[in-house]
């Protein structure tokens, strides 16, 4: 019950609830006085009376007016009701100006401090809450920036460790590597059985490598103060020279280049860019299924250079290429040999479009197949720059 008034109350207009707590107070007051009078027959509690219920309304009501309102009206009471002559206005005895002025004037000044009491109490509550708040804020800042600065000092550990691993396994990997070519040329061991082996030691050895510079590149992009060292390239010849490092490696696999009528010219770091279109030449023939219609194409859009590279194969599962639109991490299929190398060989080629300002992407060709394809912004002459 007590709930429902106190809903009811706070439902209520300002102007009507002030309203309401004068109107009560004046009328018991009134009706107090007149008790007291009966029972003593000489006006002498009535001013304590009315001063009481005029505390009474600057507190329980908003702002001096009520306050004001509410002395004025006691004063006026007091000298009407309950002085004589009862029953009427009456300023010309003596003492009676002055009385009406001092109660009127002691009402008001009740009124005044009761009502800046209760407004200083209720700034304090706000100045409280203001201040609880703003402390709770600042606890989850400080709660937000040691996970921040937790989670930067986690990454720079990570990003070392995976540098300095990086670092160590390239050497010996290609020792493996050009041992394997080496041995693969020596005719003792031509027999069919070793030479599979050798062949099968090298392409592991070359994939190996081909991850490890995918993660050096990776870290690398991945540092806060990493600056390319853009200069301006032919980008026919930053791809000429893809091209040949993939036949090289993918002898029996069947490349069309696509050139341009003009030179492209535009700022870059060349050995990243032939590093991803190496992994996106290398992806088609690791996961196509298609060897013979892989296709290397250069074009200019605009103000941007493009760079696809498309096959006629197998094409790319929704899930897969949804997560690659959207720069997830790609998920590993069962046949773990089918799919290596190709989450971060992919993701090495966003990271480093992204470091040039480009853009990566990925789709289904309506004739079968896949295409990925990157821009690379173009600026004129006098804007190259590092970084």
């Amino acid at each position: 019950m007590r709930e429902e008034l106190r809903h009811f109350h706070s439902k209520l207009p300002s102007t009507l609830k002030n309203t309401i707590v004068t109107a009560f107070f004046l009328t018991s007051a009134y009706a107090v006085s007149s008790i007291l009078l009966d029972h003593t027959g000489q006006e002498n509690n009535s001013a304590l009376v009315f001063t009481l219920a005029v505390a009474c309304i600057s507190l329980l009501s908003t702002g001096y007016v009520p306050g004001i309102i509410a002395s004025v009206l006691s004063a006026l009471a007091i000298n009407i009701f309950f002085m004589y002559p009862f029953g009427r206005f009456n300023v010309t005895l003596t003492g009676y100006p002055v009385a009406f002025l001092s109660f009127l004037c002691i009402a008001c000044i009740v009124s005044a401090l009761t009502s800046r009491n209760k407004l200083q109490k209720t700034e304090a509550i706000h100045r409280e809450l203001r201040t609880k708040a703003l402390y709770e804020q600042n606890r989850k800042l400080t709660q937000e920036k040691n996970r921040i600065e937790l989670e930067a000092a986690q990454e720079a550990i990570r990003t070392n460790i995976l540098r300095s691993v990086s670092h160590d396994l390239r050497t010996p990997l290609t020792a493996i590597s050009g041992a394997a070519s080496v041995l693969m040329e020596d005719e003792a061991v031509q027999h069919a059985q070793n030479a599979y082996l050798i062949q099968d030691i090298k392409e592991n050895a070359d994939w190996l490598t081909a991850m490890v510079e995918n993660l050096l590149s990776v870290t690398r992009i991945r540092q806060e103060d990493m600056r390319l060292h853009k200069v301006p390239e032919v980008l026919e010849e930053v791809a000429g020279d893809a091209l040949m490092k993939t036949r090289k490696r993918f002898p029996n696999c069947s490349i069309t280049l696509n050139l341009p009528e003009e030179l492209i010219i535009l700022p870059m770091e060349p050995i990243l860019i032939t590093q991803v279109i190496v992994n996106l030449l290398e992806n088609a023939i690791r996961h196509s299924g298609d060897l013979e219609h892989i296709e290397l194409s250069l074009y200019q859009e605009e103000n941007h250079a493009v760079v696809t590279v498309s096959d006629r194969g197998r094409g790319i599962p929704p899930q897969t290429l949804e997560d690659i639109n959207q720069g997830k991490e790609l998920p590993l299929s069962g046949d773990s040999d089918a799919s290596r190398g190709m989450g971060i060989g992919l993701s090495a080629c966003r990271s480093i479009i992204s470091a040039h300002s480009g853009s990566f992407s990925a789709e289904n060709r309506p004739d079968g197949g896949a295409l990925f394809r990157f821009e690379l912004p173009m600026e004129t002459e006098g804007s190259y720059h590092d970084g």
